[in-house]
């Protein structure tokens, strides 16, 4: 049975599908104005664990996540979505591009960086741009019904025709006028834009013809409309990062179910912040680290997706370039053991039960991992531990399958392992090598050792007279 934290009741609990063998799951994706930064992919990859979960419980998964690239306004990070500049026009601005160059250039990068983690691709990544017939329709219905009014600025939604507005935050009230201006026209501070003019006397890159006029879609809208058009009026799992819980979930709560008349998601899932050596990642302080940044620093980016599954996803993380690095020894180390590891050859119940037991436990990845570990150093059979870990990786995400394996050479009584690329010239020099250790001939094995790093290999002790032979790094 997989349990679940859900945000709305605020408790573990069972995961039951509306449908039964099947799941339907959003995500809240990035807005493509700038580069996804690791804060980001960690929710990103929350998501992709959740579904690897679900696949794993042999779960039918119709997994959609939005682009975002039109409406999301700077007003945001000050507490109020329906103020500011649109992030992909200022972007424009910013980058001398179009705003749809802007969007084409960072969705590429965010797919991008999506592959080098490994992150299981939605059905579909629905872009806010390509569903703004969706939107206006759904805006016409919540007119028809009495949950909208229309000021100088834009429509907007009644807060306080839908009684249960914010039970997915349980905020008591926005404290409007603390961080933005005050709008004078809202009728309650927290009513927001469903449909934004266009301003007097400026074009926009993006705007379209309404029934309201010339103008754009308020942020919170397109989740709606675009969720309910491939998961249906109720789905099962929304999933985001935990900054999405305070205002733009319970808007999409609110505008979908005054629209349908029913539940709109039985199961949010938010994941926690990432703090970078403690401190808030933000561009002022020059810590919003991107996937790319960190390649550039010589790490893999499959060692970023282990250091996500070291924390559990509702805590916090703190990022430091020394866990990252930590994480890539870590990663290393399990390739080795996995490259040495025979043929697949039956399966380990305990060790796999144990596994799915942590991961069905709200995602508890770090026990997980430490169960692997655990399994790795057990003596149960190289077989065994070979067919059980691609067998976890299903979930892990770490592309096990793909890491060469090393054959096994018998020279006299020296047994070798090395990948199939070692030349047998070298494979015997490091056999001779070792009878020399072991007749106490150290200076001639030194030597011969020598011979061999020359060569661009090296040797590796791996105790009880075994030796592995590999390629220089």
């Amino acid at each position: 049975m997989i349990r679940i934290y859900n945000s709305l009741t605020r408790q573990v609990e069972d995961f039951s599908p509306i449908k039964p063998g099947e799941v339907g799951m959003y995500t809240c994706g990035p807005t493509v104005y700038d580069y996804a930064h690791i804060g980001n992919f960690r929710t990103y990859t929350t998501a992709d664990l959740l579904v690897r979960v679900l696949q794993y419980n042999k779960l039918k998964v119709k997994y959609i996540m939005n682009l975002t690239d039109v409406g999301h306004l700077t007003g945001d990070n000050l507490g109020d979505a329906d103020t500011g500049e649109d992030r992909m026009e200022k972007s424009a601005q910013k980058t001398g591009k179009t705003a749809w160059e802007v969007a084409e250039m960072y969705t590429k990068a965010f797919l991008k960086d999506f592959d080098r983690l490994n992150l299981t691709k939605p059905e579909l990544f629905a872009k806010a741009t390509d569903h703004i017939k969706e939107q206006i329709v759904f805006i016409q219905v919540l007119e028809q019904k009495g949950f909208t009014y229309i000021t100088s600025d834009g429509v907007y939604f009644d807060t306080s025709k839908f009684p249960d507005y914010g039970k997915l935050s349980a905020m008591d009230q926005i404290q409007e006028g603390a961080r933005v201006e005050i709008n004078v026209e809202k009728m309650n501070p927290r009513d927001f834009a469903l449909w934004k003019f266009s301003p007097h006397g400026r074009k926009r890159q993006m705007e379209w013809d309404s029934p309201y006029g010339l103008g754009f879609p308020g942020w919170h809208i397109e989740c709606s409309a675009m969720s309910i058009k491939y998961l249906g009026d109720h789905f099962d799992i929304h999933a985001g990062g935990v900054d999405l819980r305070e205002t733009h979930h319970p808007n999409e709560i609110a505008q979908a179910e005054a629209a349908t008349g029913e539940t709109f998601v039985n199961y949010w899932v938010h994941g926690a912040f990432i703090l970078v050596d403690g401190k808030r990642m933000s561009k002022s302080l020059g810590n919003n680290y991107t996937v790319a940044d960190l390649i550039r620093e010589g790490f893999d980016p499959l060692a970023i997706r282990y250091l996500y599954l070291q924390t559990h996803y509702r805590q916090e993380m703190n990022f430091t370039l020394e866990s990252l690095t930590a994480a890539s020894h870590a990663l290393k180390r399990l390739r080795e053991i996995t490259s040495t590891l025979r043929e697949s050859q039956g399966r380990s119940e305990k060790y796999e039960g144990d596994f799915l037991g942590a991961v069905n436990n709200d995602l508890n990845l770090p026990k997980a991992v430490s169960i692997m570990w655990d399994m790795l150093d057990s003596k149960i059979s190289s077989g065994e531990k070979a067919a059980s870990l691609l067998e976890m990786d299903r979930v892990l995400g770490l592309k096990l399958d793909t890491v060469p394996k090393y054959e096994v050479s018998s020279f006299s009584k020296v047994n070798i392992t090395h990948k199939t690329d070692i030349p047998e010239n070298i494979l015997q020099m490091a056999a001779e090598r070792e009878e020399l250790r072991r007749a106490k001939q150290f200076h001639t094995a030194d030597k011969l050792r020598n011979q061999i790093e020359k060569l661009g290999y090296e040797i590796l002790d791996e105790g009880k007279g075994k030796l592995k032979v590999k390629k220089k790094d």
